[in-house]
């Protein structure tokens, strides 16, 4: 069983900026090496605390026959980061899904390429009961520590019952949890379970809900124990929404840990958190269903130089009617929220 780094497993508790990594292709549509190892060097020039490779952002149909760019994508990430020799920690997150015998055998694949812990999708085992659920995840626990992942129903997800969280924090190798809810009564399901797990203390509660990003970092959430009380935070954030203007999303990060601890006036930062699901709004596009997220990321990317175009392997994935207004919009009223010169300064001096 591979365990986590004591170091890494501090970094997860301190709270991190974890971008979920897109895949960058050329106009062909096949893969476009440089731009993709040149975003891993962006994220961590950002500051961000880790990356995650083959998840929702990098694209499912990675692992599709045709295509066959799993290994390849956790391959060069894996490459960039080791190539850097970072004088601080830095987590390697790898997306693993799909049914027992699948799963085992991305996580023997992240293993090999030296990832410390997988994003464990749960969107195979939708008509599967939660016991055989927990069972998979034990499984996979036995290879490699475990970040779960609760994904709204909208994308691919399921409901589970703070039941079944209880026992998903109870396995030993679980070592963080992802919220992307999008819901506030199972957001609170999960930190529920968790702090009545017995494991409070020991499991790192990421956010990827990205209509409450700062509102859920900045909420302490405290719940009855038999005759204690037990509080918890989110620690960080694991998100396709920190996929752009990453830098930025470091700095906030910083910003909101600085409240925390002060416990000052939270008032500024609580309306960035609209603007910040407004900009979210404007690039994952709720209004048609999420159907254009992964390509909004990628336009703002595409505005900033970091990528070439917006294609993805499926010629279905495109932006929503409207969604480029939109997207216009944002940028005209929000600029303290991009990183643009940030990137502009990293693409002069990156030299690969």
């Amino acid at each position: 069983m591979k365990t986590l780094n004591p170091k890494l497993k501090q970094l997860l508790m301190d709270g991190a900026v974890i971008p979920a990594h897109p895949l960058v292709l050329n106009s062909h549509r096949q893969l476009d090496e440089f731009r993709q190892r040149r975003l891993t060097r962006y994220y961590m020039a950002s500051g961000a605390g880790g990356v995650a490779v083959a998840v929702h952002t990098t694209q499912f149909e990675i692992r599709d026959p045709q295509y066959n760019l799993f290994e390849k994508v956790l391959s060069l990430a894996a490459d960039e980061i080791n190539r850097a020799n970072l004088d601080r920690p830095f987590i390697k997150v790898a997306g693993i899904c799909g049914s027992t015998q699948q799963a085992v055998k991305e996580a023997e694949i992240a293993v090999k390429y030296g990832y410390d812990i997988g994003l464990l999708s749960l969107s195979a085992f939708k008509n599967h009961t939660e016991d055989a659920i927990i069972e998979h995840v034990r499984t996979v626990a036995e290879i490699i520590p475990v970040f779960g992942f609760y994904l709204q129903p909208a994308v691919g997800g399921r409901l589970l019952s703070y039941e079944f969280w209880k026992a998903f924090a109870e396995v030993p190798n679980v070592q963080a949890i992802k919220i992307a809810a999008f819901n506030r009564y199972q957001t609170i399901d999960v930190v529920r379970a968790v702090c009545t797990s017995g494991r409070s203390q020991d499991i790192a509660l990421y956010t990827g809900n990205d209509d409450n990003i700062i509102p859920d970092l900045l909420t302490t959430y405290t719940f009855k124990v038999g005759d204690k009380t037990v509080s918890r935070h989110f620690n960080g954030g694991l998100l396709g929404h920190w996929a752009f203007w990453t830098h930025r999303a470091v700095e906030l990060l910083a910003k909101i840990k600085e409240h925390r601890k002060a416990g000052s006036n939270l008032q500024a930062l609580l309306t960035d958190g609209i603007a910040v699901t407004d900009v979210n709004a404007a690039a994952f596009d709720p209004q048609h269903q999420f159907t254009g997220c992964i390509s909004g990321i990628h336009e703002i990317l595409r505005r900033q130089g970091l990528l070439e175009g917006i294609w993805c392997l499926s010629d279905h994935e495109a932006l929503s009617p409207g969604q480029m207004e939109e997207i216009d919009r944002v940028y005209e009223n929000y600029p303290h929220l991009n990183d643009d010169q940030f990137v502009k300064a990293f693409l002069q001096e990156d030299k690969g």
